[in-house]
């Protein structure tokens, strides 16, 4: 469709998915939006920075995200009750 076609759409809200988003980068705009929200997990496994041997890091499973993430050990905390999900 030519862009005529969505004209009608100019000044209207509208709602969509994250990862439609064309530009910027939808990753950019998860940051912004969530940089400094804190996520609680289960550490699976331990891991290190080939570079620097004293960088050491966690491997989290949490389940509000689809896949472990990699964290650096000294950014990690203990998760106390009520901090939201363990796992």
């Amino acid at each position: 469709m030519t862009r005529d076609a969505y004209e009608h759409l100019k000044q209207t809200s509208v709602k969509f998915r994250v990862r439609d988003i064309y530009l910027p980068q939808p990753a950019s705009i998860l940051s912004k939006l969530h940089e400094d929200e804190e996520l609680t997990g289960i550490v699976v496994d331990l891991s290190d920075d080939a570079r620097d041997e004293r960088a050491a890091f966690v491997v989290v499973q949490s389940d509000r995200l689809r896949e472990p993430c990699i964290v650096p050990a000294e950014l990690v905390s203990p998760a106390q009750p009520g901090d939201g999900s363990s796992s």
